[in-house]
């Protein structure tokens, strides 16, 4: 009898909103890591004031955590890309059991969704938190910018393992808000 078994994933609750305390299950994958709740405390309480009726794109959605977050919360569209076949679905099914309309899941890989939406959305809240080996986050930003799929003064959220560069993201945004919490850097930006 073999004791080798893939791991189940986990599950982590959405922590405000119409769905607080709803739970989100993820399958174990590469690189799949959610924002911890005191990360996602943070973040949306900066975020409060322009979440509601807000169009949001989680662009590397993994448990879909901060998406699902940011529907609880009253985002009147939330776009998750997720290019693992696995990993989609189970948003999917979160999605469903949820009951969360707003959420449109698509799987893709993020920066070839990217290079094709010029001109079809503009997004006001960007979540940008791929996997924290992959080291994308300016890469994202920069493919970001270049897509033309930013509302004005767009917020853009990056997560990642080291503070960022502001000399390695793009010129025109700013920095808002910033934070460290363990091993995790958190940076608000805007589009300017």
């Amino acid at each position: 009898m073999s004791t080798n078994k893939k791991r189940p994933g986990g599950s982590v609750r959405i922590i405000g909103g119409d769905l607080r305390s709803r739970k989100i299950n993820f399958p174990d994958a590469a690189g799949l890591r959610p924002s911890a709740d005191r990360v996602r405390e943070t973040l949306f309480n900066w975020l409060q004031p322009a979440i509601p009726a807000a169009r949001v794109l989680d662009l590397f959605a993994g448990s879909g955590a901060l998406g699902f977050e940011a529907a609880s919360r009253g985002a009147s569209s939330v776009v998750m890309v997720e290019k693992a076949k696995i990993v989609a679905s189970a948003l999917r099914d979160n999605r469903d059991a949820l009951a969360a309309g707003a959420v449109q899941i698509i799987e893709a890989d993020a920066f070839s969704w990217l290079a094709r939406q010029a001109g079809k959305s503009a997004f006001d809240i960007v979540f940008v938190d791929p996997p924290f080996d992959a080291n994308w986050q300016a890469k994202a930003a920069h493919a970001l910018a270049e897509s033309g799929c930013l509302a004005a003064g767009a917020l853009v959220y990056i997560e990642s393992a080291e503070a960022l560069d502001a000399a390695a993201l793009p010129a025109n945004w700013t920095e808002r808000k910033t934070k460290r919490a363990g091993a995790v850097h958190s940076t608000l930006l805007q589009a300017t």
